[in-house]
């Protein structure tokens, strides 16, 4: 069923609805994706706040949320690895900065130090 479309003129005074037929007409239905080639990511390792444990970090991933979990799974697929998405960042644990950079590069994304 469609949701229906409704402008925040017609809302009047309400600020939040529960409703989950309703949709903010200003909102983007969808995110548009980039192609790797038009990203830049930044792929580092870090420790801090994380009891001596060193994770892979990478950055600047522009997509949906569901892009940069399939992105994750991916990664920790060839990592043998856990990790996941939070806050923006795809994390994996150990450091496999070379090994990620290099799949990276091979899947076309580019790389910024």
């Amino acid at each position: 069923m469609p949701k229906k479309k409704i402008s925040l003129e017609d809302l009047g005074s309400m600020v939040f609805s529960t409703d989950p037929e309703i949709v903010n007409e200003d909102q983007e239905d969808d995110i548009s994706e980039l192609l790797p080639g038009e990203q830049r990511l930044r792929v580092y390792k870090d420790k801090k706040q994380r009891r001596g444990k060193v994770v892979t970090l990478i950055e600047g991933f522009a997509g949906s949320l569901e892009a940069k979990k399939s992105l994750a799974k991916d990664l920790k697929t060839l990592c043998g690895s856990g990790g996941g998405v939070k806050d923006e960042i795809i994390l994996i644990q150990g450091d496999f900065v070379d090994k990620i950079e290099k799949h990276l590069l091979s899947d076309g994304y580019h790389l910024r130090k």
